[in-house]
């Protein structure tokens, strides 16, 4: 087998011989009229189309082609007598990969398939590197993120699963905007990282000389719009937390938040049942979903399941009655959810929930009345001071959706921050920094509202996959060869 040195030396030796025929390998402009979709309806007629080259198969005076673009594949037939000496020539020199302009009548073949009968055309990208044969059907998911490209070439399942989350996204766009949110947008620098227990990345502005944190939610900003007078808003946007690589965490992605004023979270329970469903049959072209081999439907009624009842059944432990720090503590390293020496007690709860009692819950459910400890930004339940207004819409085992009744009272708010500020001094470097501006607006008024979030894991679990696998790029190790490491910080701009 030859080495890819080698072949790319054919190639660029091919590269030179094109320029020699007076051809620019690399031309802007092409003059394509229909893409490979449409010409497959078009039998009988002449087209001009463009694509990549994936297959060539050369047989006496003739030559088929295989020609993708993002739509479909069509077969190529060239017959040299039919073509000019140029293209006679060129037609020697393209290699698979190559990107090509055809025009031609577009006919079945005597085996019946529909083929663009090729009577000119011209070269738009040379390439210089073979597409490893050894990518086809290749398994190690850490070589296919890092060429991504390449396992978007030979794999049409992975372009479709990202056609699949465009489609998702652009669902949840259009299912607010109908129903009038008005789309905002936020900073990603923060002065001050809120709305969320995590780690946050920083970085510093060299013009203001100040360091900002990378927004770890779509949260605080929002909500001061409520203050200014917007009422139903929401946000696509990047966050970015500084935490644990698995399958259903990563450091930067796609979330989306709404803020509604003058409704709560029970509001939120009659309307998100109908967006999630809007979601799902408008990604996936049916309201029911696979997951690790079970069917989800999204469009059954959604049951809420209490917090406290839930926990106590499988714990025998009342979190609502006096609790036992070190009985949680204890119990959290019992069942191997590795709890730092220095959390609170709320995130003990919170790291326990997850690990005993949430993988169990697979179908559509509304996870309701969480104790105060892990929600210092949510509304408490006058029925029950001890829990607050908060929903997390729970499936297949996690959760794919948060929302609450929003605290709005400036004072209680200050002292939930001081609260959370005691925990960091304490270690927890996840517990909520205090954010003094933030107060200052609610001191000004906040509308009662209802704020709700959910991120692209809710994509992924539509489609059964770890969430980097659907991500485009994810974040990986840099794979440079030894002693480059540093040269290449230097590189990088």
């Amino acid at each position: 087998m030859e080495t890819i040195d080698k072949l790319r030396k054919i190639r660029l030796e091919k590269l030179q011989k094109i320029k020699k025929l007076g051809i620019d390998p690399y031309p802007a402009k092409s003059q394509k009229s229909q893409n490979i979709s449409e010409c497959l309806k078009l039998q009988g007629k002449k087209a001009t189309t463009c694509g990549r080259i994936t297959g060539l198969r050369a047989h006496g005076g003739s030559t088929f082609a295989d020609l993708v673009d993002q739509s479909a594949k069509i077969q190529l037939f060239f017959s040299k007598d039919k073509l000019s000496t140029v293209n006679r020539e060129l037609l020697t020199l393209l290699d698979i990969g190559d990107f090509i302009q055809v025009s031609g009548k577009i006919a079945k073949t005597q085996a019946g398939e529909i083929t663009i009968f090729v009577d000119n055309f011209g070269l738009l990208t040379k390439s210089l590197r073979p597409i490893p044969s050894s990518f086809y059907g290749l398994k190690d998911i850490e070589t296919r993120l890092r060429k991504r490209y390449l396992d978007l070439i030979t794999d049409s399942q992975v372009r479709d699963l990202f056609i699949k989350k465009a489609a998702f996204w652009s669902s949840i766009r259009q299912f607010l905007v109908d129903h009038d949110f008005i789309e905002v947008e936020t900073p990603a620098l923060e002065p001050i990282a809120g709305g969320a227990d995590a780690t946050p990345f920083t970085t510093h502005h060299k013009a203001l000389d100040t360091d900002f944190y990378l927004r770890i939610s779509l949260e605080l900003y929002q909500k001061r719009l409520l203050v200014g007078g917007f009422e139903k808003i929401f946000e696509i946007g990047k966050v970015f937390r500084n935490e644990g690589i698995d399958a259903q965490h990563l450091q930067d992605y796609l979330q989306m938040e709404f803020y509604w004023a003058y409704a709560d979270y029970e509001t939120l329970m009659d309307f998100l049942p109908q967006m999630y469903k809007f979601v799902v049959e408008n990604t996936l072209g049916t309201t029911k979903s696979k997951f690790a081999g079970k069917v989800i439907d999204w469009a059954k009624p959604w049951p809420k399941i209490d917090y406290a009842d839930s926990f106590k059944q499988e714990t025998k432990i009342d979190i609502l009655k006096d609790i036992n720090r070190d009985q949680l503590f204890n119990l959290a390293q019992k069942i191997g959810a590795s709890p730092a020496k220095n959390i609170g007690e709320g995130r003990l709860i919170d790291l326990i929930y997850k690990k005993v009692i949430r993988p169990k819950i697979t179908q559509p459910s509304f996870l309701i009345n969480h104790p105060i400890s892990i929600s210092p930004l949510a509304k408490r339940n006058r029925k029950n001071p001890k829990t607050v207004q908060r929903i997390q819409v729970l499936a297949c085992g996690t959760e794919v959706g948060n929302g609450f009744s929003e605290l709005n009272d400036p004072l209680d708010q200050e002292e939930r921050f001081r609260q959370q500020q005691r925990l960091r001094k304490l270690g927890d470097q996840e517990a909520q920094m205090y954010d003094q501006e933030f107060v200052q607006a609610l001191e000004y008024g906040m509308p009662p509202a209802a704020g709700f979030g959910l991120s692209q894991r809710l994509f992924a679990v539509l489609v059964d996959k770890p969430i980097r696998e659907t991500v485009f790029f994810p974040t990986l190790r840099p794979d440079l060869p030894a002693g480059r490491q540093e040269n290449n910080k230097d590189s990088m701009i």
